[in-house]
């Protein structure tokens, strides 16, 4: 549990502290509740809450095609089966404020929103770094964030970019890639979109993904280049101004919590919101939003701010969301287009 101090040296702001430790907790809330607002977990995770220790989830197998049977034919029958499943448990995170009594007594405790501003920084900041070290790390199956081992892999038990997904009907004889090798430009992007379009459920029944979301670190080549592959009526890379179909399909996310470089080279991931939010593919659960409690040490007298907060994240289901990079061991793309 990491603690943060504020003493004399913090300055003057009698107007927002007044005489009561009310307010302080007041705009923690609020600063929370702001910084939620800008958050972009919501936009790539699947945000779910929980009573429990722990959530298990999971798919189910692909129910078969209708068929024509003719006047008066029987009905065939389709069954379905669990697919594979995982289980994400909340971890407890916490952290504290400490008021010296003086500062209290005095009525000088600086400026208090500012203060108050650096606390739910810090909570929002521990979220957002947390969900988008777990995405980076997605082409592993552990990781390790601030001193502690995660378990990463998707439900399938490989990590949640993989070359090889298995199948839970076909085992290893039908696996499927969403980890694919190549740098940003047109021919690969077009490439990755058709590839995540072709994704088939355990039996090979294509799922109509519609990849509508690309999400970038915060990498000022990467902006420009990507924003002129999506953002262009005319192709950039033709001199004949072709129409550039890619135009207004896509929402551009860049996540400044997540690494510049993947082993060295500029990297993208590609999704389909909906997908990903119908599906549960990353789901962030929540057991306890912040809780600000207050008490006074009895040994120093200070007012002490205590957050404390359950929640945690995983991946479930691979099929919403791909990975493209420079330097990650996927699928060549730079192969697929010179066998094509």
């Amino acid at each position: 549990m990491s603690g943060i101090v504020f003493a004399k040296n913090s300055g003057l702001n009698n107007e927002v502290f007044g005489k009561s430790a009310e307010p302080i907790k007041a705009i923690i809330v609020q600063g929370v509740e702001s910084w939620e607002e800008k958050s972009l977990i919501d936009k790539i995770f699947y945000m779910d809450t929980t009573e429990n220790f722990a959530e298990k989830y999971a798919t189910m197998t692909a129910v078969g095609n209708f068929k024509n049977v003719g006047e008066n034919g029987a009905t065939p029958k389709s069954s379905m089966q669990m697919g594979f499943v995982k289980v994400i448990e909340p971890d407890t995170w916490k952290n504290s404020l400490e008021i010296s009594a003086e500062m209290m007594e005095d009525e000088k405790l600086g400026d208090v929103k500012n203060a108050a501003r650096r606390f739910t920084q810090s909570f929002g900041r521990t979220r957002e770094n947390f969900a988008a070290t777990l995405l980076y790390h997605g082409t592993e199956k552990t990781m390790v964030y601030d001193g502690v081992l995660y378990e990463i892999t998707c439900a399938d038990g490989t990590p949640m970019f993989n070359t090889a997904h298995p199948s839970k009907t076909q085992g290893t004889k039908y696996t499927q890639s969403n980890l694919f090798k190549g740098e940003l430009n047109e021919e690969n992007f077009d490439l990755v979109q058709e590839k995540m379009q072709c994704f088939t459920d355990d039996d090979g029944h294509k799922l109509n993904i519609q990849p509508d979301t690309v999400i970038i670190p915060n990498v000022g080549s990467m902006k420009r280049k990507l924003f002129a592959l999506v953002g262009s009526e005319l192709d950039p890379e033709s001199n004949n101004n072709a129409w550039n179909f890619q135009c207004g399909l896509w929402n551009v996310l860049v996540w400044n919590e997540l690494p510049n470089k993947l082993n060295g080279g500029n990297y993208f991931f590609m999704a389909d919101s909906n997908y990903l939010q119908d599906y549960e593919c990353m789901p962030f659960l929540d057991r306890l939003k912040l809780k600000i409690t207050q008490y006074i040490d009895n040994n120093t007298d200070a007012h002490v701010f205590k957050g404390r907060s359950r929640f945690g994240a995983g991946f479930n289901n691979w099929r919403g969301i791909a990975l493209c990079g420079e330097n990650v061991d996927g699928t060549d793309l730079a192969a697929l287009l010179a066998a094509e």
